[in-house]
């Protein structure tokens, strides 16, 4: 059965429980099945390694995961109006996987979480394509075909499924941003059997 990857980053669960209701969507389309995988931390100075397997939560993703998909969903939280280093840190070393080709011609979206409703989410989720298209990815969005992009009055966006946390920093994505995030992992998995 091809899988479809779920790859994230999350610090306060928020992005972890957006790509776990993408993958509830990707599991919606028939004879499809999603991957979630994790990136590891970073930082500037290492006192101890990361640990091989995270203690919680989705496995780290090892590059066999991006040469066996058959697309890609791609997740991190806002940082000022871009994604957070730990995933730009695993993008930034693809180059072998971009020379060779590994995603090209596979669909890709991708998904994100601020603390605010105007954290700089449209600007995150289109700063992440930009590595997916020069991978030669097919980009998928949202489209206005879904009733909850037009009621949404949290997250959800035509560049991608989104949650607003908010001031208390709830990681539980509302009942649109849940909707439209299915939705995002449906159409990634659809696109990808239509490729097949």
């Amino acid at each position: 059965m091809p899988d479809i990857l779920v790859l994230y980053y999350s610090r306060g669960g928020s992005v972890a429980r957006l790509a776990r209701q993408i993958a509830r969507g990707v599991g919606e389309v028939e004879g499809m099945q999603a991957r979630l995988r994790t990136v590891p931390p970073v930082a500037a100075v290492t006192q101890a390694a990361a640990p091989p397997v995270p203690e919680d939560g989705a496995p780290y993703v090892e590059r066999a995961d991006l040469a066996e998909c058959a697309g890609l969903l791609l997740g991190s939280p806002t940082r000022f109006g871009n994604m957070a280093a730990p995933l730009k840190h695993f993008l930034d070393g693809l180059g072998a996987e971009w020379a060779s080709g590994t995603l090209v011609g596979k669909p890709a979206a991708v998904f994100t979480s601020t603390a605010t409703q105007h954290g700089g989410q449209e600007s995150t989720l289109l700063s992440m394509m930009l590595p997916l298209l020069h991978h030669g990815c097919v980009i998928a969005g949202i489209p206005y075909t879904e009733p909850a992009l037009s009621a949404t009055r949290e997250g959800g966006t035509p560049y991608g499924a989104s949650h607003v946390a908010g001031g208390g920093d709830d990681p539980q994505p509302s009942d649109d941003e849940a909707v439209l995030a299915r939705a995002l992992g449906r159409r990634v998995a659809a696109l990808a059997a239509r490729l097949a």
